[in-house]
């Protein structure tokens, strides 16, 4: 991808759309590419951070793994999303590990080029910043949902995500993932779904999950 191209993807991105040209290509062109196979691992928790990373195409997983190997997957990223934004700011070793879901093309920028960045343009600053306040808004309603929600509450909510992000209805994200998103088991994801269908919020094509009332699913989310 010729540095035109990276400064186009960079642009199209909430972070980046105020930043100046020359700061832009400044980035395209310290930014790296890489490439991952379905299923191939990207970083670990605990390594030392690259820096941000943006998925140009493809699906990732952000988890974590409990003592006894329990996978938790913390978050999907899809074309366009920024991941390990925290550990690019404070330069600290990777607060989750990531695995490619499908094959993916991604950009790290490394963390001294945008650290160096974030303290030459406050308006970059405030975005970023505004950006993980939302994701932090995001971990909370989360923790809410774990807390305080049956499963099936919890797979109405995350089917209603799906119209907002793409990401989620990829089929990819397959209901082992989605078990493992929501903390509970394919089983209980396959029972929560006969609820949903029989309640009249979603119906079955083949093995793609059709929302066909959402009021029905909001409903069912206890939101």
């Amino acid at each position: 991808m010729s540095d035109f191209s990276v400064r186009s993807m960079l642009r199209r991105l909430p972070y980046f759309a105020h930043v100046s040209e020359s700061a832009l290509s400044e980035l395209a062109q310290q930014a790296i590419h890489c490439i991952f196979a379905a299923n191939e691992m990207i970083f670990l928790e605990g390594e030392p951070s690259a820096g941000l990373w943006i998925v140009e195409n493809g699906r990732v997983k952000a988890y974590k793994l409990s003592p006894d190997g329990q996978e938790y997957i913390l978050r999907f990223f899809g074309p366009g999303d920024t991941f390990n934004d925290m550990a690019a700011l404070d330069d600290a070793p990777n607060a989750a590990s990531t695995m490619a879901v499908t094959d993916v093309s991604a950009w790290v920028i490394p963390t001294a080029v945008f650290t160096t960045a974030l303290q030459a343009d406050h308006e970059l600053a405030l975005a970023v910043l505004q950006g993980l306040v939302g994701r932090v808004r995001n971990l909370v309603g989360r923790v809410e949902d774990l807390a305080l929600r049956p499963v099936t509450a919890r797979l109405a909510h995350f089917l209603l995500e799906q119209v907002a992000d793409p990401t989620l209805a990829h089929p990819a994200i397959t209901r082992a993932l989605i078990a493992n998103h929501l903390a509970t088991t394919p089983e209980s994801i396959s029972r929560s779904l006969r609820v949903l269908e029989k309640a009249g919020a979603i119906r079955f094509d083949r093995h793609h999950i059709i929302i066909i009332q959402p009021d029905i699913l909001r409903q069912q989310a206890q939101l």
